[in-house]
């Protein structure tokens, strides 16, 4: 049975962190809120609690977790190197939904990095999670709170939906704010790349690093020669049960919804603007990609077979909303 502690999202009671911050740092799994989604947290210096980590949500070895820390000098104290760009970022989006990869130099477990030699480091934004993660006083790795593969949750139910009673305890605090994954950037090597898109767009990112969007390389999304440097770049990931089909066109996606209705089968249609049958999305970046992994997990809960999405255009403030759906509808 897993433990839920109720907190209040904007001021939480440093005693009611007690005992899930004392867990933490004794090796036990809890999961807790983020701006982004639900992470589930783990002592990133326990090679024990690491391997909980790991089956407890299913996850492939070869893909590395995020690090956790409470402030910007935790996380200087966990790499090998602190360039200026990363000063910069730092500076201007931490605490909030961005992750930056640098080289850790051993000071990290291998277990965390699948091996590798850098690390990716974040300082979110929500005050439960820094609460904790002083209260706790260890870096904490911490995926999103679900098995591995599926939709991340965004609310304590859906936490408990796919882990309880295979994690120590939850720490709830209602809704997320941003509702889809941070946004990383790896500054390991002689130019900054984007490894993931998520809130913070390219173009806000190019900004206060002082150079064009275009230099802010898209990483190739699969076949990265040596270890993953990010999670989230490892195939189907972000996934409802449904069969999810991305397609360009409205048009398409209506005879994809035709072919199904006359298949006698459940559908969804995903959509940023009103039709027949469509659960609509808000047309905004920000709103859609709050509103997605809400939606598909009632598609989940609804026992929906086949879903249809109409992607958005390839541009900054839509990729992190096109790379979930692209995402979840690999085939593995």
């Amino acid at each position: 049975m897993t433990t839920v502690w109720t907190v209040d999202a904007e001021n939480p009671d440093p005693r009611d962190l007690e005992t899930p911050a004392r867990l933490l740092a004794g090796g036990q799994l809890v999961a807790f809120p983020t701006e982004t989604v639900y992470g589930l947290g783990a002592n990133a210096l326990s090679d024990e609690a690491i391997d909980r980590l790991y089956q407890a949500k299913g996850r492939p070895r070869a893909n590395p977790l995020i690090v956790h820390v409470g402030d910007l000098q935790c996380a200087k104290k966990l790499s090998a190197a602190w360039p200026d760009s990363a000063e910069r970022l730092a500076q201007a989006f931490w605490p909030g939904p961005l992750t930056l990869v640098l080289p850790h130099g051993g000071k990290i477990p291998g277990g965390v990095t699948a091996g590798g030699d850098t690390v990716a480091l974040r300082v979110p934004g929500h005050p439960v999670a820094r609460a904790l993660l002083r209260a706790a006083g260890v870096p904490v790795a911490a995926p999103s709170a679900n098995p591995s593969g599926r939709i991340s949750p965004t609310l304590p139910e859906h936490v408990l939906g796919g882990l309880d009673g295979k994690i120590a305890g939850l720490v709830s605090a209602g809704p997320c704010e941003r509702g889809v994954e941070s946004t990383v950037i790896d500054l390991s090597g002689p130019q900054p790349v984007l490894l993931r898109p998520g809130p913070l767009t390219p173009e806000e990112i190019a900004q206060v690093l002082g150079i064009e969007t275009d230099q802010l390389l898209l990483s190739a999304a699969l076949g990265a020669d040596g270890p993953e440097k990010s999670p989230g770049r490892m195939g189907r990931h972000y996934a409802p049960r449904a069969q999810v089909v991305c397609v360009a066109t409205a048009a398409e996606a209506e005879d994809w919804c035709r072919r199904w209705a006359g298949q006698g089968q459940r559908y969804a249609w995903l959509a940023l603007e009103p039709g027949p049958g469509t659960i609509l999305l808000p047309a905004s970046p920000a709103g859609a990609l709050n509103a997605l992994y809400k939606n598909l997990h009632k598609i989940d809960s609804d026992i929906i077979e086949y879903v249809v999405a109409q992607l958005p255009p390839a541009e900054g403030r839509w990729l992190a909303f096109r790379d979930r759906l692209l995402r979840a509808s690999l085939k593995q």
